[in-house]
C-alpha cells in the first residue's frame, strides 16, 4: 500500500469514534445540527423575515417557517445566482446544483456552499469510506484507484463568481486533494458531456488502471462494463481489475440490476447503497448485503418526516426521530447548511432500524401509482420485477409503469412499457409473475386484483432495446443523474414514450 494511501485508510478507521457519537445520540446530534443552522442564517434575509433570533425550540421554528416546495424558494435562489448574498445562507453560495425532472423542461437550482460540501458531501463519502472499513477492516480499497462515473453536464459560468453543473460535476470540480489522488479518470474526462463519447474515454483510460472500487448510476456503469468486456476481449470485469472489491451506488433501486452486474463482474463483491442527492448526503449502508442505510445525522441538515397521508394538507404535520416507526412511508423535510429551510425533498422513506436510524429510498411522492386505492410505490415494483426475473430467467435494463382507467369495455389496469437486457421465454409467463408478485408485496393491489373486480392483469409492452436512453436523449437528458419515472399516477409520460416508440 502507498504512503499516502495507508494515510488514508488510517485516518478512516480514526473518524469511528465520530460516528459512534451521533449514533449513540441522535436526538441531541440532530438537535445541536438545527440550533447552529439557525444561529448561522438568524441575520440572512430569511433569518429575518422568520424571526430566526426568537426561536429557542424545535416547535418554535415549526411554526415559524412554513415547509417549502422549490418554487417556494425559488426566488431566493435566483437572487442568490444573481451574486447576491445573506439571502438565504450568511456565507457566498457560489455553486449551484443543478437538477431537472424527466417530464419536464424545468431545472432546479439547488445552492452549494462552502459548509455544505465540507460538512456534508465531503464528510459523508469520509464517514462511508470508514463505515466500509469498520465492516470490512481487511480492505485493501486504497491500494488502487475508484472509478467514478459521472457528472452529465459541464461546469456553466453565469458570471464572473457564479457557476453550476449537475451533482456529481460539481463535487469532482472542487474536491479535496484526497479525492483527486484516489480517483480515475482525468478529471477532463470525468466532467464529458457526451455520454457516448464518455464511455469511450472511460473504457479506453481505465482499463490500465487499478480499479478498487466503482462510483455511479448501475444503467451506466453497465454500459461501461459491456464496452470494456469489448475492447479486452475478456469474458468478466474481475479478469479486466482482479483488485474490484465495491460497487457505490445510488440514485435507484439496484434490485433489478443486481444479477447483470453479478454475471458481469464475474466474482462476488460488496455493493454499497448510497443516497446522496444535490440536496446533501443523507445517509449510506454500514453493513454492505443488510437492508438499510444509516441516517447521517450530524452533518448539517435537520430532518423531518411527514407521513405521506399528509402531503397536500394545508398545514402538514410532521415528526422527528422519536415518532418514526418502521416500515411506514414518510416524505423528507431537510432544513440544511446551503440554505434550504423546511424544505420537501420530494423522496419517501422507511425506517429500517430505530437506535440506530437506518432508512431506505421506497419512493418519490409523485412517483405512484394510486389510481384505484392500490397505493403502488417504486420499491413495491422494483421487487415484483426482481421476482419476476427470478422465476422467468428475464433480465430488465429498464421499466415505467402507469395506469389504465376504467372504460366503457373493461376494469383498470396497470401498463408496463419494459426493456429488456434478456428477454423471458414466454412474456405471458412474466407477466403473471410481476402480477403474482406484486399481489404478494402488497395488499392493497391484491385487494383489487381479486377477482378482476377493479384491476385486471397487467397489460406489458416489450420495448425495443435503447428505447428509454434514446428517449432520455431526445430531451437532452442522457446520462448522469437523469433516470427515467419509475411509475406515474396518469399517463402522460406513459403516452410520450409510447409515441416516441414509432416515429
Amino acid at each position: 500500500m502507498g504512503i499516502i494511501s495507508a494515510t488514508i485508510s488510517q485516518l478512516a478507521r480514526m473518524r469511528l469514534w465520530r460516528i459512534e457519537a451521533w449514533m449513540e445520540h441522535p436526538v441531541a446530534s440532530q438537535w445541536e445540527v438545527v440550533q447552529n443552522l439557525i444561529a448561522s442564517a438568524q441575520y440572512t434575509e430569511f433569518g429575518r423575515r422568520y424571526g430566526f433570533s426568537s426561536v429557542s425550540s424545535i416547535g418554535d421554528f415549526k411554526k415559524a417557517v412554513p415547509i417549502h416546495e422549490y418554487e417556494d424558494l425559488k426566488p431566493f435562489i435566483q437572487r442568490m445566482m444573481d451574486g447576491e448574498d445573506n439571502v438565504l445562507w450568511n456565507t457566498p453560495v457560489r455553486w449551484f446544483a443543478k437538477s431537472s425532472g424527466t417530464t419536464s423542461a424545468k431545472s432546479k437550482f439547488i445552492p452549494v456552499s462552502e459548509e455544505s460540501l465540507k460538512d456534508g458531501h465531503y464528510k459523508g463519502a469520509k464517514d462511508t469510506l470508514t463505515m466500509y472499513y469498520n465492516f470490512n477492516p481487511d480492505s485493501e480499497l486504497l491500494t488502487g484507484k475508484g472509478l467514478v462515473i459521472g457528472g452529465s453536464h459541464t461546469i456553466n459560468q453565469l458570471n464572473e463568481d457564479i457557476h453550476f453543473g449537475d451533482l456529481s460535476a460539481v463535487l469532482l470540480q472542487n474536491s479535496p486533494m484526497w479525492g483527486q489522488w484516489i480517483r480515475t479518470p482525468d478529471l477532463a474526462i470525468a466532467l464529458m458531456d457526451e455520454w457516448e463519447s464518455k464511455i469511450e474515454r472511460l473504457a479506453e483510460t481505465t482499463i490500465r488502471e487499478n480499479v478498487t472500487s466503482i462510483s455511479g448510476v448501475p444503467t451506466w456503469t453497465l454500459v461501461l462494463f459491456k464496452r470494456i468486456l469489448e475492447i479486452t476481449g475478456k469474458n468478466y470485469i474481475a479478469e479486466v481489475w482482479p483488485s474490484l472489491e465495491l460497487y457505490i451506488h445510488g440514485g435507484v433501486s439496484f434490485t433489478p440490476y443486481r444479477e447483470q452486474f453479478r454475471k458481469l463482474v464475474g466474482r462476488d463483491i460488496y455493493y454499497l447503497d448510497t443516497y446522496n442527492a444535490s440536496e446533501g448526503f443523507f445517509a449510506a449502508q454500514d453493513k454492505p448485503g443488510e437492508e438499510g442505510m444509516m441516517l447521517f445525522l450530524d452533518h448539517g441538515i435537520f430532518m423531518e418526516f411527514m407521513p405521506v397521508e399528509e402531503y397536500g394538507k394545508k398545514n402538514p404535520e410532521t415528526i422527528g426521530l422519536k415518532e418514526v416507526e418502521t416500515g411506514k412511508n414518510y416524505a423528507m423535510v431537510i432544513s440544511t447548511n446551503g440554505g434550504l429551510w423546511r424544505y420537501l425533498l420530494g423522496d419517501t422513506i422507511q425506517f429500517t432500524t430505530r437506535y440506530p436510524f437506518r432508512i431506505k429510498v421506497s419512493g418519490r411522492l409523485k412517483h405512484f401509482i394510486n389510481a384505484f386505492g392500490e397505493e403502488v410505490i417504486v420499491d413495491n415494483a422494483d421487487k415484483a420485477i426482481s421476482v419476476a426475473c427470478e422465476k422467468t430467467g428475464a433480465v430488465v435494463n429498464d421499466y415505467t409503469a402507469a395506469p389504465v382507467y376504467f372504460s366503457e369495455n373493461g376494469n383498470g389496469a396497470h401498463e408496463w412499457l419494459v426493456e429488456f437486457e434478456k428477454e423471458p421465454g414466454n412474456l405471458d409467463h412474466f407477466t403473471t409473475e410481476l402480477d403474482k408478485a406484486l399481489q404478494n408485496i402488497n395488499s392493497d393491489y391484491e385487494a383489487k386484483r381479486y377477482k378482476d373486480i377493479a384491476l385486471h392483469q397487467p397489460v406489458l409492452h416489450r420495448m425495443p432495446k435503447g428505447l428509454f436512453n434514446n428517449w432520455l436523449k431526445s430531451k437532452g437528458k442522457l446520462g448522469g443523474q437523469h433516470k427515467v419515472p419509475r411509475l406515474s399516477n396518469e399517463r402522460t409520460l406513459i403516452e410520450e414514450i409510447l409515441r416516441f416508440r414509432v416515429l
